[in-house]
């Protein structure tokens, strides 16, 4: 891999992470379409997500040392707890099939207009319950486990995880600029989860960086910055402006995937599907 290529594949990762567009959906796009290779495509999909955990830190860095310093009176520790059991359950429970899901191109298309149908009706519902005044400008116990059902659903590839997670919060009657920031630190236990599985697998593979570490270490620092800027952009966008346009985007995408499934340009699995997995799983 180039570091070119690197570069690129950190930018998607640090845009479509958090912004409602599927980075593992991206991802998939990108590797199918341009057949990248690498030799440690493993560890340098653990390090991407090194660089989207740094950009949640360090917007959040006050929230996480607050959480640290008063565990019982913040009760977002025990609440960002509560959003990640449905997808560990999911795992548990559909192991083989979000396999399959996750490193295969078949439902890629359909799952981007799932995520532009999410998108229109966050923007629907979100604007009657402003005009209602019945919107939460907090995440509860039972907000917190809707947003964590829909993080399981954002497990498919090309389903946003940020998207599908902001989509629980507001059919859980909370502000959009609520669920987004919860949205956001939601992605960091599952980020350390898939980190953790995923390390173990390339400790036990054996690491060897190669000619590819320039491209590997390139990639993360775009991963972190991109990401950063990606989480400050949208936080300033959700208070007040429409989501139609990021669903009209996804939209047209999942179109073109399926378009290009049919010509046959898009092939199923996708290149170097078993080390993409935990991009799929966190996407």
């Amino acid at each position: 891999m180039s570091i070119l290529e690197g570069a690129l594949l950190g930018l998607l990762q640090g845009l479509a992470e958090f912004l409602p567009i599927s980075s593992s959906g991206h991802l998939n796009l990108f590797q199918a379409l341009l057949h990248t290779e690498l030799d440690n495509q493993l560890l340098f999909n653990i390090l991407l997500h090194v660089g989207t955990l740094i950009a949640v830190a360090v917007v959040f860095w006050k929230d996480w040392l607050d959480m640290l310093l008063h565990p019982i009176k913040n009760r977002t520790l025990l609440l960002l707890f509560i959003a990640s059991l449905p997808a560990l359950v999911a795992k548990i429970i559909f192991d083989k099939p979000l396999d399959y899901a996750e490193t295969h191109n078949t439902l890629l298309g359909i799952c981007f207009l799932i995520t532009a149908l999410m998108l229109v009706l966050t923007q629907v519902f979100s604007r009657r319950q402003e005009q209602a005044g019945t919107a939460k400008d907090k995440v509860g116990f039972l907000e917190a486990l809707v947003m964590g059902c829909l993080q399981a659903v954002g497990m498919l590839p090309g389903i946003s995880r940020s998207g599908s997670t902001i989509f629980g919060g507001v059919c859980a009657k909370v502000n959009r600029e609520a669920a987004a920031k919860f949205s956001f630190m939601m992605s960091a236990p599952a980020i350390v989860g898939g980190l953790l599985a995923e390390g173990k697998d390339a400790l036990e593979s054996g690491i060897a960086f190669g000619n590819d570490l320039p491209a590997i270490i390139v990639g993360m620092v775009v991963a972190a910055i991109v990401g950063y800027f990606s989480i400050r952009f949208f936080l300033k966008l959700i208070a007040n402006a429409t989501l139609n346009g990021f669903a009209l985007y996804v939209a047209v995408v999942g179109i073109l995937v399926i378009v290009l499934q049919a010509l046959g340009v898009i092939t199923d699995p996708p290149a170097a599907t078993a080390a993409l997995a935990v991009l799929r799983t966190l996407g």
